[in-house]
């Protein structure tokens, strides 16, 4: 939200956009949305912007959002409802016939805000138009603008500079990882006078991106953090990603990198567009600036020492990894920039750009407090966890940071989660914010006000004072262990909890409290992942086709409710599930989409029928009981009950056959309550390259039984046939939907497409003990497991109960210990099974007890496991046990 004033007419000029109007023109716009799920503050102070992109059209949600009261939106064309200057609210234009594929709302009747007529601005590109009003908003100010970019290391450098800036400079920065074209232009509309120092993170997948980015930020000190492997795929060559990255730094005062990336050193060297460019490098060489000299590894931390214009500088953080030191360093480095001047250095080469004097003098050293921040960094949360809590609660986990930005994102995150009915938000204080404390948390209240949160627990002295002005069910407490020893914990119960606080109020003993006990071994879902899965699938669909997504058999065993949520508030089309039960915990849990359920068995039509699931229809056999299900529960309010008509083209498993197709449309035609929804069939091979004239057979096959059928009917009815591997092999056939099942978790049809969608599923465990055995003895029942050398094991709570299969024993398997393979030795238990980590450590790691075990996931994908047992990966995440606990995170 910015509190610089922008009204629809200065918009409209800043983007050279036309104004179409009948009501005000100088109505303020004060929030940018650009998704109509969030609700970002007042509407009538916010404008839309209709993206499009080729998975979504934001222009489809304009309706809904006038709904909402929603007056301003920036448009690349304009919707049906406009006549001439004015939006058409009456008429069968407007009217919104509710498909038979939609689930009806509760109200589709337009409510016209009270406060008068839409405003359109009239674009191009809404992109370009956001980007060029994020820019002029830019240069509306003049404080120090850090922009960070790199392959990895971005948004950690930028909340740890944060974490070391903030108590003396008002740092506003991007949200979690807004890097994006979009990210980008929304976290500058955020920059305001309140502030004197910004840092904005930026990021790149393809060239031609970063050009724009360099024009929005306009930055005046740069931090390029690493060069690595991420969107390898659409550049040729480091070199090119590299030259890409630099684009945000040709106008920067001072670029700050690692001298051992000599690749960028060599880009900047050989590009004219850079020969000005001050640079500040650290590393090991003597030319480098800030030259480091020791690094020392601790149990639980790292000292860094360096020189810097010849005097002896020290830091010591809290971490031993590599990745965090250098994040660090990055870091550090900065503070140098900030503290003095730069000695003039000599050319390193004749020709060669030279280090030059006075890189910026806008920011000044924070003080002598800088060794004790560095050395009280904590780790940046990069995901939310969605966990199961006590009393059949839902537990959303951010307790490691708390911002005004990370608010809203968190508590979005809150709203989309159905499954239960009432939500509740426990936040802590907000810390250094560098405003007005009563104006700051007047702001808070107006957005979890805004989100319809039912109860807001606040813990700390300053939500303490303001709590009045939370007009919801509210208690609030000074302390954390005020809160731990006086509130009920047991009256949580089926709601929905969002932990959001500040590390310093200590809120994962609270988290510890709600979350519910399990063993240790777990099932993390990565929902992000599976969004982008969904969205790849989504991309390659021709305009119009529907997309149905599986979530039969507890969602690949992922989950049902959470997995099934999730896609929901991403608008898949309809769901899929195998059983009726399934289909009503769905219902159960709020789930609204239309569900089609592909094994109905006859005592479940009944409760079919009352939750409104829509059969698959395969048989003569199963269709009658359908009939006599609908005459014992019909009553003169109920609608027609859709149906789905599974043909068999040739894969011989259930479905109709075409000699049985005139008695079945027969009965449909007979039967007024019945309405085919969708007549569909299964390939065979869709993702064997050699049984594609089979496949052609089929399509064949499917499209005259199904013309057999459809012009027997006088309505329309959706047609699909292919499965994830069939929507990128077979585009010409997408038909009117298509069905993604387990390309959605993860797993590609082949190793091109493997690399273009994101694994959604890691199964860890921990090392619960650590034992020495001797050459000759033997490990686990029916002493399978032999020693033939003196050998360290590790043992792990996870075994064949938990799904693990029995023939990974003995070798045959091995699991990621510190990132290297352990081979299961012995034979797999019910609860646990013991790894050999000799090799690990003759690597040089070290390995503890409550050192955590990758079963499945990036380190080692489930494809490799399924290759192992010559099964499928469905097999294996089908069979994940449902008392391992599942966890989700969104990145």
């Amino acid at each position: 939200m910015t509190q610089t004033k922008y009204t629809a007419s200065k918009i409209a000029q800043i983007t050279n956009g036309k104004l179409i109007t009948s009501g005000e023109k100088d109505l303020v716009i004060r929030d940018l949305m650009i998704d109509s799920r969030h609700q970002v503050g007042d509407p009538e102070e916010s404008m839309f912007i209709a993206l499009v992109s080729p998975r979504n059209d934001g222009h489809k949600y304009i309706r809904e959002l006038v709904n909402r009261g929603v007056r301003c939106f920036l448009v690349s064309s304009l919707p049906d409802e406009v006549q001439g200057s004015k939006f058409k609210v009456q008429g069968s234009r407007f009217n919104h016939q509710v498909s038979s594929t939609e689930q009806r709302a509760p109200s589709t009747e337009y409510r016209a805000p009270s406060t008068g007529q839409p405003t359109f601005i009239l674009v191009p590109d809404t992109l370009a138009a956001l980007q060029k009003l994020a820019a002029f908003h830019r240069r509306e100010f003049d404080y120090p603008v850090v922009a960070v970019t790199g392959s990895n290391g971005k948004t950690i450098v930028k909340e740890w500079l944060y974490q070391i800036l903030s108590p003396d400079f008002k740092v506003i920065r991007s949200p979690k990882s807004y890097n994006s074209q979009i990210g980008v232009p929304l976290s500058i509309w955020n920059m305001e006078t309140q502030y004197n120092l910004a840092i904005i993170e930026a990021g790149i997948s393809q060239p031609g991106e970063m050009e724009k980015l360099e024009e929005i930020i306009y930055p005046t000190i740069g931090i390029f953090t690493m060069i690595g492997p991420a969107h390898d795929e659409l550049f040729s060559d480091d070199a090119e990603k590299v030259t890409e990255k630099l684009k945000l730094f040709r106008n920067v005062e001072i670029l700050i990198y690692n001298s051992d990336y000599q690749i960028i050193t060599n880009q900047l060297d050989h590009s004219p567009d850079f020969a000005n460019l001050k640079t500040f490098t650290w590393g090991e060489r003597d030319t480098d600036d800030l030259r480091i000299q020791r690094i020392v590894k601790e149990e639980n931390q790292t000292t860094i020492r360096g020189s810097f214009q010849e005097k002896e500088i020290e830091i010591t953080i809290p971490f031993i990894d590599n990745a965090s030191i250098d994040n660090a360093i990055h870091c550090w480095a900065l503070i140098q920039v900030q503290s003095s001047r730069f000695k003039t250095q000599e050319k390193r080469d004749e020709g060669r750009r030279s280090k030059v004097e006075d890189p910026v003098s806008s920011i000044k050293h924070p003080g002598s407090s800088i060794a004790y921040r560095f050395k009280n960094l904590t780790p940046v949360a990069m995901r939310l966890e969605l966990k199961e809590a006590i009393n059949s609660c839902s537990l959303i986990n951010d307790s490691y940071n708390s911002d005004i930005n990370s608010l809203s994102i968190a508590l979005d995150f809150l709203m989309q989660q159905n499954q239960h009915k009432n939500k509740t938000l426990i936040l802590s204080d907000i810390l250094q914010t560098g405003r007005d404390q009563e104006e700051f948390y007047r702001e808070v209240a107006r957005i979890v006000t805004s989100r319809e949160v039912d109860r807001i627990i606040g813990i700390g002295p300053e939500l303490f004072r303001y709590q009045e002005m939370f007009p919801m069910k509210r208690v609030f407490y000074e302390t954390t262990e005020d809160f731990l020893i006086q509130f009920p914990l047991s009256s949580f119960r089926d709601e929905s909890i969002l932990l959001k606080g500040a590390r310093k109020f200590g809120f994962e003993q609270i988290s510890q409290a709600l979350q519910q006990k399990a063993h240790e071994t777990i099932l993390e879902i990565n929902l992000q992942a599976l969004v982008h899965n969904l969205n790849y699938f989504r991309a390659k669909l021709n305009p119009g086709v529907k997309i149905m997504a599986m979530v039969k058999a507890f969602s690949y065993g992922s989950g049902s409710f959470e997995i099934a949520n999730l896609l929901q508030f991403h608008r898949a089309d309809y769901l899929a599930v195998a059983y009726t039960d399934e289909g009503v915990e769905l219902r159960k849990a709020d789930i609204t989409l239309p569900i089609m359920v592909m094994s109905p068995e006859d005592q479940s039509l009944d409760s079919l029928l009352a939750w409104n699931l829509e059969p698959e229809i395969y048989s003569l056999r199963i269709l009658h009981m359908l009939e006599e299900a609908i005459e014992r529960n019909y009553n003169s309010s109920q609608g027609v009950v859709r149906i789905h008509i599974k043909l068999d083209t040739g894969m011989h498993r259930l479905g109709f056959g075409p000699q049985d197709l005139d008695a079945l449309t027969e009965v449909v035609k007979q039967n007024p309550r019945l309405h085919i929804q969708s007549i569909f069939s299964h390939l065979a091979a869709s993702e064997a390259k050699g049984h594609d004239s089979f496949t052609t057979d089929q399509v064949n096959r499917f499209r005259k039984m199904s013309e057999a059928i459809t012009r027997e009917l006088d309505y329309p009815v959706l047609l699909h046939i292919l499965n994830s591997a069939g929507i990128s092999r077979f585009p010409e056939i997408q038909f009117d939907m298509v069905r993604s099942g387990i390309g959605l978790y993860g797993i590609g049809y082949n190793r091109e497409e493997q690399k273009r969608l994101r694994n959604v599923t890691t199964l860890r465990t921990v090392i619960v003990q650590i034992k020495e055995v001797k050459r000759g003895e033997t490990v686990g029942y029916n002493r399978a497991g032999k020693a033939g050398k003196d050998t360290t094991i590790a043992v792990v709570p996870v075994g064949y109960a938990d799904g693990l299969n029995r023939k990974l024993g003995n070798r045959i398997g091995h699991m990621m210990v510190k990132g290297h393979p352990a081979p299961i030795i012995g034979n797999i238990c019910m609860d646990l099974c013991m790894l050999d980590i000799t090799e690990v450590l003759a690597a040089g790691k070290e390995v503890e007890e409550g050192d955590q075990v990758i079963v499945f996931g990036n380190q080692l994908p489930v494809s490799e496991l399924a290759k192992i047992l010559d099964t499928i990966p469905y097999e294996i995440m089908t069979g994940i046990s449902r008392r391992v606990k599942r966890i989700y995170f969104y990145e």
